[in-house]
């Protein structure tokens, strides 16, 4: 088994204004003469991870985590409904990467990041790519239409009972429209208990999408503070409803922007929520891009992914 490297405290950290009334919270870890690599959360609103272990070495990198709006410790917090989500869609979240480049005086990164990472990656990337040495994208969703139509209507052809309890959770009334838009209602509620019982539906069905995964973490979406189970589901929910503000097919239509850019796709043959359609179609129309199916992993890896993982960090550590 490939041992992860530890990382100490951040030797850097803070809270950045991106506008809107928004404060990202960032911070660096390992060398600060190092490669720069950011590191792109999934979610949306799934924070950035707060462990000490890392598929990057720390002599090596200058690591870059932060949280993107409305969660983690970003300002304001998506869990309150106060906290208005109007500015914040997939172009906000764009902005303050770059933003975020040039608040640390970088001037080009690497990428790096899992599930509804790689949509934010894609589209920086499309956008910046002169501002990008690499990407390594892992169980990437692109967030298009129809992969969010499968993750929460196609998958009860193969999880019937757990998309039946997703469905019936909601009021009667509800049951036969737009699942995502009637959840992000009650996830809007003024009414503190209807919040927090509607993201743990949410989250019990996503726990259900990944509870096969025995290599992986299985459970791993209700394992959060009731504040940070509210601000995930809310902001799938509201991200979702809105088709992350991407034209259909948008990200694969314009990969040919990513030439140059060298990528790695890892993608688990056994990931339901985010099947391999989208990866490869990506990595097909992406000039010098390459695609791992790791057979044994889901959407939230296995030893395999990580070795795999880790092999193209240490490959891309030497450019």
């Amino acid at each position: 088994m490939t041992e992860l490297f530890t990382v100490s405290e951040p030797y850097d950290h803070g809270l950045l204004d991106v506008g809107d009334d928004n404060q990202i919270y960032w911070e660096a870890f390992g060398n600060p003469e190092g490669k720069p690599v950011l590191i792109v959360h999934g979610g949306p609103g799934g924070g950035r991870g707060k462990g000490r272990r890392s598929s990057f070495d720390p002599e090596v990198f200058r690591i870059i985590r932060y949280d993107q709006r409305g969660c983690g410790d970003s300002l304001p917090h998506a869990a309150d409904p106060a906290t208005s989500l109007e500015h914040n869609t997939t172009h906000h979240l764009v902005a303050d990467m770059e933003r975020l480049r040039e608040h640390l005086g970088i001037e080009r990164w690497m990428l790096f990041g899992g599930s509804w990472g790689p949509t934010l990656i894609v589209a920086y990337a499309e956008k910046y790519p002169e501002r990008v040495t690499e990407i390594i994208l892992i169980s990437a969703s692109l967030a298009s239409r129809d992969e969010i139509d499968w993750l929460y209507n196609g998958l009860s052809r193969l999880l019937p009972g757990p998309w039946e309890a997703f469905r019936d959770a909601l009021p009667a009334a509800e049951r036969d429209g737009d699942l995502l838009a009637a959840y992000s209602r009650l996830l809007n509620s003024p009414d503190e208990a209807v919040r927090l019982k509607a993201a743990h539906d949410w989250c019990t069905w996503e726990d259900a999408v990944i509870a096969h995964e025995s290599q992986g973490h299985p459970g791993a979406y209700s394992n959060r503070s009731d504040e940070a189970l509210v601000a995930l589901a809310r902001l799938c929910a509201h991200y979702w409803s809105h088709g992350a503000w991407l034209e259909e097919g948008q990200l694969v239509r314009d990969a040919h922007r990513l030439a140059g850019i060298p990528g790695v796709l890892v993608q688990g043959r056994l990931d339901l929520g985010c099947p391999l359609k989208a990866p490869w179609e990506l990595a097909k129309a992406w000039p010098g891009a390459e695609l791992t199916v790791i057979d044994d992993s889901g959407h939230t890896g296995s030893d395999t992914m990580t070795e795999v993982v880790m092999a193209a960090v240490a490959r891309f550590a030497k450019r």
